[in-house]
């Protein structure tokens, strides 16, 4: 290749990266790379999640929306859909789900929301008023929750610095005629003791509640309970579970005590001299305490005991969680 064709591709090269990297729509548009609905014939759009069909609490899930042109062809939403058409050309509309600017469809944590619900999204094109799209978004709710409550760990204490060598003697003469000693080396430096870890946090006391809501599919409404905060989860019985952890934050490690100085060599001489003797390695530092895990009480309805192996506990450290059976109420 020529320098001249050289120059000139790198240079086209060099500009397509700009053009990238500043979002310049009309620039993208004439280079292929998108195009605008309002100049584009549409006879029918259709949306899709490609990750669904359904959502659960707290997840995300990217749309696409395909549109086929009179000629048959075929043009998709950028994004997951990986296509030309610019998601600022289309109006969402959404009930239960949220749906950003960039497609991506969520779904809030908190399952008072969307309980007994179906999330749905419409999309009309402005340039296009006739054309539009809907699609329903079943909810779900048999993921592996977990409400996570433990104590923070203890900080790992720092290493104690190495005590610095002595340094050699002088060195004196080895002459028969004219002899002189060697200076001694001096002492290496002490250690310093390594520091200790820190403890760790005790885990506050957690409160679960579990309702049994009763239907063709059973749903367990749960409440978690701890330090001034309530989170709400709802279990399907039919591959959901829900982990509460309230165990005591781990023990902080010591540090490593410093490693004492070598002495200095004495130096060479008649007689030599003394070497410094070596300097006291610090002490390692002592680990911390673990916390202790929090108490957790357990109050269900009767209609939920069959279904008490989808919660599981852990709280390391602390006492035995305690369970208690009586009438619950709807949660929500």
């Amino acid at each position: 290749m020529s320098t001249f064709r050289l120059r000139a591709f790198l240079l086209i090269l060099n500009m397509a990266s700009l053009l990238a990297l500043s979002g310049c729509t009309s620039m993208k548009v004439k280079m292929g790379w998108k195009v605008y609905l309002d100049k584009t014939p549409i006879t029918s759009l259709a949306v899709t999640l490609p990750q669904g069909p359904a959502i659960a609490p707290g997840e995300k899930s990217p749309l696409v929306v395909v549109f086929t042109q009179p000629d048959g062809k075929v043009l998709q939403t950028e994004g997951k859909g990986g296509g030309k058409v610019m998601w600022k050309d289309l109006t969402v509309a959404a009930s239960v789900v949220a749906v950003n600017q960039k497609g991506i469809v969520s779904l809030p944590k908190d399952p008072r929301v969307s309980d007994g619900k179906v999330g749905h999204v419409a999309i009309t094109v402005p340039s296009h008023p006739e054309l539009h799209a809907d699609l329903d978004i079943p909810l779900r709710y048999d993921l592996k929750y977990v409400a996570n409550f433990s104590g923070s760990n203890g900080s790992d204490g720092m290493n104690g610095s190495d005590g610095t060598d002595g340094t050699s003697g002088s060195t004196g003469s080895l002459d028969p005629n004219n002899p002189s000693a060697g200076g001694n080396g001096t002492d290496g430096g002490d250690g310093g003791n390594g520091q200790d870890g820190g403890d760790g946090r005790d885990a506050p006391p957690v409160q679960i509640r579990i309702a049994l809501k009763s239907e063709s599919h059973p749903l367990l409404q749960v409440s978690v309970s701890a330090a001034g905060h309530q989170k709400f989860y709802l279990v399907d019985t039919h591959g959901g579970s829900l982990t509460v952890n309230a165990d005591g934050g781990a023990a902080g490690q010591g540090g490593r005590g410093g490693r004492g100085g070598r002495g200095g060599s004495g130096g060479s001489g008649t007689p030599n001299g003394n070497s410094g003797r070596d300097g006291s390695s610090g002490r390692n530092g002592f680990d911390g305490h673990a916390g202790k895990g929090g108490t957790i009480t357990v109050t269900y309805d009767p209609q939920v005991k069959a279904y008490l192996t989808l919660i599981h506990l852990s709280d390391s450290g602390g006492p035995r969680p305690v369970f208690n059976e009586e009438a619950v109420a709807p949660l929500w």
